[in-house]
């Protein structure tokens, strides 16, 4: 029999952590060693023997969970918010000093949702317009999603790469907030509505045309085969991987 791979959760209380123990327990080839909660110690990952860590928990406490996690000779995959450049620069560094460690944060674990982007990222190079809106849940304490910025980012680099301009706006006037936030001259609007999960579309416009490029996520499970997959290749990918698609070989 193959060996299992010893996981633990963080954030198992929270609704993504209670789908991710449900998902490990299910895995033949994985084994839940510990499910932490917010009052629970760290330490107990090390009792545990953990392998591989999965932060599921609050953008801050998520910072210190990592680190301890590196710290310790653990991989670590995130799917909490707040991993800004500055705390992935600091990541980073410490994983310089621990090089057989692997991290991976991924602002979206559904394969569609992370398949969607990057097609957008190359649709985008074709249009004149694009234009990002994301649709959650009123629940989300962040705006826009980290998806969507994400998502912005990836479409922004490749405009440049191709030497598009910005896309065309004649607005002179608009209340705060009407045109949505700029993420890399990317325009972002974001929605939060009861009844909504995680919802995003790229809008691309040109000359007589539209297209849209939409992913919707309706239940949580929807993120597990990404975090899954993250569990059982992190150890394989050594330093900090931004982004799902960095396993997925998408980039070429």
């Amino acid at each position: 029999m193959t060996e299992q791979l010893a996981v633990a959760v963080l954030g198992a209380g929270g609704r993504m952590g209670a789908e991710a123990v449900k998902a490990v327990e299910a895995a033949e080839d994985l084994k839940l060693v510990a499910a932490l909660g917010r009052s629970d110690s760290l330490e107990a990952l090390v009792e545990a023997g953990a392998d591989v860590v999965v932060d599921l928990t609050t953008p801050d406490s998520t910072e210190q969970n990592v680190r301890f996690a590196v710290e310790h000779g653990m991989h670590a995959v995130v799917g909490t918010t707040g991993w800004d450049q500055g705390k992935r620069r600091s990541l980073a560094a410490l994983l310089e000093d621990n090089p057989q460690i692997g991290v991976l944060i991924a602002p979206n674990f559904a394969l569609g949702s992370v398949l969607a982007s990057a097609f957008a990222a190359k649709a985008s190079r074709y249009f004149e317009s694009v234009e990002i809106v994301e649709l959650h849940h009123p629940d989300k304490v962040d705006a826009p999603s980290g998806t969507a910025v994400r998502t912005a980012q990836l479409v922004a680099a490749a405009r440049a790469e191709a030497g598009l301009p910005a896309s065309p706006d004649a607005t002179t006037k608009s209340l705060e907030g009407a045109r949505g936030a700029d993420v890399d001259g990317v325009k972002v609007h974001s929605v939060r509505l009861r009844g909504l999960v995680a919802h995003q579309e790229v809008l691309l416009g040109g000359p007589g045309e539209q297209l849209t490029i939409r992913h919707d996520s309706y239940d949580r499970a929807s993120f597990m085969p990404g975090v899954l997959l993250g569990v059982r290749q992190v150890a394989s990918h050594p330093g900090l991987t931004y982004g799902l698609d960095g396993y997925l070989d998408l980039n070429d």
